[in-house]
């Protein structure tokens, strides 16, 4: 059964930062893309990034432009979301997830592999 595991969430102030990762086998990350996705409490699950297979195209949501950045490594068994100026608005329980296919999407459905999420807290 294929996994991912997202992990480096945790409490920071506003205007700091965490970097996420998201790991799993080389197998199951493939020539596949890979998606970030949050879901705050009370509101339902939204898209924040999206990395291609081959890393060369990233696509990010409007309120983490310039802010977040998704990126993956070499033998593509790890994909991070390095997070700066974080907001109070940004606190969720972020989820990795992969795709089957290999461009980037903002759809979930899209998406066939999930993690379980790791919580981000940015306080005020």
């Amino acid at each position: 059964q294929e996994q991912v595991v997202e992990s480096g969430g945790g409490l920071v102030q506003g205007g700091g930062s965490l970097r996420l990762s998201c790991t799993t086998s080389a197998r199951t990350f493939g020539s596949r893309a890979v998606g970030w996705f949050r879901q705050a409490p009370g509101k339902e699950r939204e898209f924040v990034s999206s990395i291609s297979w081959g890393g060369g195209q990233t696509y990010y949501t409007d309120s983490v432009k310039g802010r977040f950045a998704i990126s993956r490594d070499s033998a593509k068994t790890i994909v991070n979301l390095q997070m700066n100026s974080l907001k109070p608005e940004d606190t969720a329980i972020y989820y990795c997830a992969v795709s089957p296919n290999g461009w980037v999407s903002r759809n979930q459905r899209d998406y066939d592999v999930w993690g379980q999420g790791t919580q981000v807290t940015v306080s005020s």
